[in-house]
Order: C-alpha cells, then sequence, then structure tokens
C-alpha cells in the first residue's frame, strides 16, 4: 500500500468523522474512491515474488538455507558437526560469536584469540569452531524467515479485516437518516486497523535485512577463522 492510498484513506476518514445528518452521501465520493485505491494496493498471495512462498513479504528471494559452499571453502566440518556443542570453550564462544551485538572487530580478536597452538590443533579447533556458527547462524536466520512469513500472515489478515470494515462504511452512505454509532465504530476500527497495518509494514521492511546480515556475518567470520589456520 502506498503512502498516497494511504493519506486518501485518512483523508476519508476524518471526513467520515465530521459526518452528520444528510451530510454522509456528502462523503460518499471521495470515501468511495479511498476504499478502491486501498482495497486494490492490500497484499495478496497472488502477488507473490515466488509462488513456491506465497507469504514471503521481502523483496529479497527466499533462501531457506545458507549454503555451505557459498560461505565455506575450508576443510570438510561433516565429521564434527555434531561435537562442537559438547566443547564449552567452543560452544560459549559460538554463542558470543553469533550475537549481533557483538561487534565484528571484537569477535574477529576473540577467534585470533582462541585458534592458537599448532597448526593441526588450530585446524581442528576452527572447524569446529565453524561447525557451531554454521549451525546456529543458519537457525536463527531460519527464525528470523519464519517470523517474518508470519507476520505477513497476520498482514494479510488485517488487510481483509480493514478491506471489509471499508467497504461496509462506504455502504453506509446510502442509509438516510446515518447510523451515526456505526459510522464512529467502523471510523475507529479502520483508522486504528490501517496504523497498525502500516507500522507493521515498516517493520517487515526492516526485518527483512536481517537474513542478510546473518548471512553477511558468517561469511566475515568464516573468513577470519579459515586465515588464522593458514
Amino acid at each position: 500500500m502506498g503512502h498516497h492510498h494511504l493519506a486518501t484513506l485518512t483523508e476519508a476518514i476524518d471526513a467520515a468523522r465530521n459526518v452528520g445528518g444528510t451530510q454522509v452521501n456528502r462523503f460518499g465520493f471521495p470515501f468511495a474512491a479511498a476504499a478502491v485505491m486501498f482495497c486494490t494496493q492490500l497484499p495478496s498471495a497472488t502477488n507473490a515474488a515466488d509462488p513456491r512462498y506465497p507469504d514471503w513479504p521481502c523483496v529479497q528471494a527466499k533462501v531457506p538455507d545458507i549454503s555451505l559452499a557459498a560461505v565455506w571453502d575450508g576443510p570438510s566440518i561433516e565429521q564434527v558437526a555434531n561435537t562442537w556443542q559438547n566443547e564449552p570453550g567452543i560452544k560459549d564462544l559460538v554463542i558470543r560469536l553469533s550475537a549481533r551485538r557483538t561487534l565484528m572487530d571484537e569477535a574477529q580478536k576473540s577467534i585470533a584469540e582462541f585458534l592458537k597452538g599448532d597448526p593441526t590443533a588450530k585446524a581442528d579447533k576452527g572447524k569446529r569452531l565453524f561447525a557451531g556458527l554454521f549451525e546456529t547462524l543458519n537457525s536463527q536466520r531460519s527464525e528470523v524467515m519464519n517470523g517474518l512469513e508470519r507476520l505477513a500472515r497476520r498482514e494479510k489478515e488485517l488487510a481483509e479485516q480493514i478491506k471489509s470494515d471499508t467497504f461496509a462504511l462506504h455502504a453506509l452512505q446510502d442509509k438516510s437518516p446515518p447510523d451515526r454509532s456505526t459510522i464512529d465504530e467502523l471510523v475507529t476500527r479502520v483508522e486504528w486497523n490501517t496504523r497498525i497495518f502500516e507500522d507493521r509494514r515498516k517493520s517487515i521492511r526492516y526485518a527483512c535485512e536481517v537474513p542478510v546480515i546473518i548471512e553477511k556475518r558468517l561469511f566475515a567470520l568464516s573468513r577470519t577463522i579459515q586465515q588464522a589456520v593458514e
């Protein structure tokens, strides 16, 4: 829904608030126009960028999982993939490095300090550390993406409610005398739900960047590990 259409609907809502007596028909045309424009802009599964993921709300293509080959070109981690959680030192470091509040400079310094010793020991610890980061950050990314789709589904449900209430208000213009109580109730509900809808829309736009941020973080940490063990 564009900002122009939201503003038009808001103006129509304001006009509806000022309706009184026979003046209800005077607000009919602008409200009808606003309703049509608003409802044609509401989200729909048929508008999904990728039909495989009808609830995916982001302009970025949905890639369900990070590809190992895209972020790691070191030795295979297959044999150590399930061992990192059994080593408290590695597990604690994975938790700290995975947190986005940990600055990258700090994370890289921690990796360098952790990967000390002879080449064989460094390589083994490096593989285990990366295995933990790959599993943890991939899981975080999946949680964010699932949350985005849940929020998108709630947006669609809210959009349908707004659409229904908007056309109900439009229909009330033909009644004489106007049902002031019902108009007030519907106007308040449409106004409130529209604000929630737009706030969620903004939140979704921001949250859509998070999976990309996580993937970039994993890639940067991977490069740091590989450089440290070389």
